[in-house]
């Protein structure tokens, strides 16, 4: 039976959460599912949403502890009737007792691998919803350690679009390489994220003049902007590799970056799942990534990239030094990678398991 689904992001910014929730909306559309979005009329994702052909209504969220909205949520359900309302983001998370006692299941996903408020989390997680969806096993356990009940969570991964984010035909790699300033020989390492310490990017950007100082012909892209850029401009001054290095500040698309990459990186010191990572080994690209918060359940150690220790630049060196060596390596571990996020990583699969959690919820609360 149809389900009529309400999903609460007030957020203004269409960061990778709101790319998920719009993902996993298409895909419990395409399965004949009805999703309506309750969100900020000034933010993008209205604007994506509508233009999807998803009703949205207005909410606007001006603080975590905002009554009128809260007041306004519940209004707003009751007149929608609803079987299932799903909130999304941390500040969606705070209007969730205000869907008691209304019959509709109420669920949340949590995006961060690091403890929730211990003094708020549990009676939000183990009493407000029925449920709560972790991104990852990092933020199942961060969930668990702020005493949420482990039979309250369950982990469904992040997904990725597999037919947007592919591998790119030789034309169009040479065209991304060509815009870049790239020589056609040139091993190029790249990573996408905000610019933002617990991203680590230092380490990458350390990383880089390791390898090159050993000998290693790598140069480095970084898309994204944040509060560390003129920090991270300045360690790129300061190590002299400013032809090597480059930050490229915020992309649109990041597909016109990952088709002319050679490696993807990601170097976080904690990472709630990394997005960015499943996109890039989507278009077959071979992965380094921080053994740190869901970046492991992504990454396969010598299968589909390399796991290195947070903070240790020479680890991160070596590895992306034996890829730079090596063009069968990357070939293989990029196919891997591709076969690895495709099988499990589709919004298609994200989905499916959802829907299996609210089933499930609706006979909790019946």
């Amino acid at each position: 039976m149809p389900l009529r689904i309400v999903f609460v992001d007030p957020e203004l910014k269409f960061a990778g959460g709101e790319a998920q929730v719009l993902g996993l909306a298409l895909a419990l559309r395409a399965a004949g599912h009805e999703i309506i979005l309750a969100c900020d009329s000034r933010g993008v994702l209205w604007n994506r949403a509508s233009a999807a052909g998803f009703p949205c209504h207005p909410l606007t969220v001006r603080n975590a502890v905002d009554l009128r909205a809260g007041l306004k949520l519940r209004a707003m359900l009751k007149r929608l009737a609803c079987d299932v309302v799903h909130f999304h983001t941390a500040r969606a998370h705070a209007l969730a007792p205000f869907a008691r006692g209304l019959g509709c299941a109420a669920v949340a996903t949590r995006r961060m691998d690091y403890p929730p408020n211990r003094w708020f989390a549990p009676w939000l997680y183990n009493r407000a919803v029925d449920r709560v969806i972790a991104i990852s096993s990092a933020v199942a356990q961060a969930l668990a350690a702020a005493g949420v009940n482990p039979e309250r969570i369950t982990v469904i991964p992040s997904a990725v679009d597999c037919d947007r984010f592919a591998p790119a035909p030789t034309e169009e790699r040479e065209r991304a390489r060509r815009a870049l300033a790239l020589a056609a020989d040139e091993v190029v390492v790249g990573a996408v994220g905000a610019l933002e310490t617990r991203k680590g990017h230092r380490f990458l950007i350390e990383a880089i003049g390791q390898a090159r100082a050993a000998g290693a012909a790598l140069s480095c892209l970084i898309a994204g902007e944040g509060s560390q850029r003129a920090t991270l401009a300045g360690i790129i001054s300061s190590l002299g590799l400013d032809p090597w290095v480059r930050l490229l500040g915020a992309l649109e698309d990041p597909r016109r970056l990952l088709a002319a990459l050679d490696v993807f990186a990601m170097p976080s010191l904690s990472e709630g799942m990394g997005v960015a990572l499943l996109e890039a080994m989507a278009c077959g690209l071979p992965a380094v990534g921080s053994a740190a918060g869901g970046i492991v359940d992504s990454i396969e150690h010598e299968k589909t990239g390399f796991l290195v220790p947070p903070g240790d630049a020479p680890a991160l060196a070596r590895a992306l030094t034996r890829l730079g060596a090596d063009a069968e390596l990357r070939r293989w571990l990029g196919a891997a990678a591709r076969e690895r996020v495709t099988s499990r990583f589709t919004f298609a699969r994200m989905a499916v398991r959802t829907l299996e959690l609210y089933r499930s919820c609706r006979e909790h609360t019946r």
